[in-house]
């Protein structure tokens, strides 16, 4: 085999993509991320059939079946209990990585997922909706899980210079997941009534696939190191991720970090919102959350094929295949760019000890505007119409100004040289209130930075 790494300078290395990265990336996103993408268009086809089975359901057992308000009622909370669950998933990620590892949560969670499908998969079967609104609830609670968890295993076993390219892997697998869902619902496929609960029970395919192969490769040489404190263990997955190359310089830096965190245990969420030496980066990390959702994709993905106005399709014929191109070209520029920056980001803007926390919040805010929006865009539409995209279109101009201006390019960065330049920037400011800026200096401490007063200088 090839030399997998080329030696640029002292302590300095770039990576080639080898097998065993690429098949990390591709097992997790399969088996992981495509579920998230797949579980938010499963229930759109087959939503007529669901319907019909709660009101048979509700009949054989009361006598009478639900009106048309109940049914719809019903249906909401089959959709809107997945976003709940995601939410509950995300606020599990930080202990479950502590405790379990990267690897060890992908792969531990993996049996929530064969729960979900059984329950949903057998709930005609058994005259249950319930059985079938609790598999939604639990694929919910993975989905939440995954999207936090993937990125940073991903983010921690790939060598900087690769970090973005594996970081998008997640993203490209979600988008896979939506158009998946799209074509099996079709008639010809599994859209028909007597296979709805086999299509939303597919998930555990991939899953099964990802189970039997993943537990074969290692954990996070960055875990392994900076908080379990095992070399060997670190040095046998850096040999396996990097195959023959010389890997002194990632364990250099790996130790850099983990002298820079020697004081510093992992820090909770309420830590990291009070920690002052990172509130740029926790900052960075909710508007590219949030902006992520209210940039109104999900709606856009849900409802514009139903939303471009009839009366423009009747005066101007040819603006239907207009707004169905514009849609197209939404959704893939969407996916080619920023879906996967939220979790990758996350992982690159934050160390080791507050990576777990960060992700907590990150994925917390993701899933409760990803709710927001599930919610009031049907009014958002009814009062503003066709407009309403314009506040999707103000929100996404904002988030690219803050992003521009605030976060610092991360590429072929290591972990402890982002960190030292949001302390700059913190530092920068610190200096600009005082009195005297010429008496002060930057003292490293605890890997982030801060200000201390320089004795040696003269005060006028």
């Amino acid at each position: 085999m090839a030399e997998e790494v080329l030696i640029l300078s002292p302590g300095k290395i770039t990576s080639h993509l080898t097998s065993s990265l690429l098949a990390v990336a591709f097992l997790t996103s399969f088996g992981s991320s495509m579920l998230y993408g797949y579980n938010l268009a499963v229930v759109n086809s087959p939503a007529g059939y669901i319907k019909d089975f709660y009101n048979r359901t509700v009949v054989s057992r009361n006598g009478t079946g639900l009106n048309e308000e109940a049914l719809t009622l019903m249906y909401s909370l089959t959709v809107s209990v997945f976003a709940i669950g995601g939410l509950i998933g995300s606020l599990m990620v930080g202990t479950l990585v502590t405790k379990f590892g990267r690897k060890g949560t992908v792969v531990n969670s993996s049996v929530l997922v064969f729960l979900a499908g059984s329950l949903m998969g057998f709930s005609r079967i058994c005259a249950s909706p319930e059985m079938l609104i609790i598999g939604r609830f639990i694929t919910g609670i993975h989905s939440g899980i995954s999207l936090s968890v993937v990125p940073m295993y991903l983010g921690e076993i790939a060598p900087k210079n690769l970090r973005g390219f594996l970081g998008l892997m997640p993203s490209i697998f979600i988008c896979a997941g939506v158009f998946l869902a799209q074509i099996l619902g079709l008639h010809e496929l599994l859209g028909m009534e007597e296979h709805w609960p086999l299509f939303l029970s597919l998930v555990v395919v991939p899953t099964f696939i990802q189970l039997m192969l993943l537990p074969w490769f290692p954990e996070s040489p960055r875990y392994l190191l900076i908080e379990k404190h095992n070399v060997h263990a670190t040095i046998t997955a850096l040999k396996w991720y990097r195959a023959k190359c010389n890997i002194q310089a990632e364990i250099e830096e790996m130790q850099e970090e983990q002298r820079s965190l020697s004081s510093v245990e992992t820090v909770s969420v309420w830590q990291l919102i009070l920690d002052h030496t990172v509130r740029w980066q926790v900052l960075s990390v909710v508007v590219i959350n949030i902006g992520m959702q209210l940039s109104g994709i999900d709606a856009v993905r849900s409802t514009s094929w139903l939303t471009y106005r009839a009366d423009y399709t009747t005066h101007v014929p040819f603006m239907k295949y207009v707004s169905v191109g514009c849609v197209v070209g939404i959704i893939a520029g969407f996916c080619i760019g920023p879906a996967g920056v939220p979790f990758l980001i996350t992982a690159e803007l934050f160390k080791q000890s507050h990576r777990p926390a960060a992700y907590t919040v990150g994925g917390s805010l993701n899933w409760m505007s990803n709710f927001t929006i599930g919610f009031i865009f049907p009014f958002l539409q009814m009062s503003a119409g066709s407009y309403c995209y314009l506040v999707f279109c103000a929100i996404c101009v904002s988030v690219a100004i803050y992003v521009y201006f605030v976060i610092p390019e991360t590429k072929n960065k290591t972990f402890v040289e982002i960190s030292q330049m949001f302390a700059t920037k913190e530092a920068v400011e610190e200096s600009q209130a005082l009195t005297h800026p010429d008496q002060l200096k930057l003292k490293k401490m605890n890997g982030y930075g801060s200000l201390e007063f320089d004795s040696s200088s003269s005060c006028p």
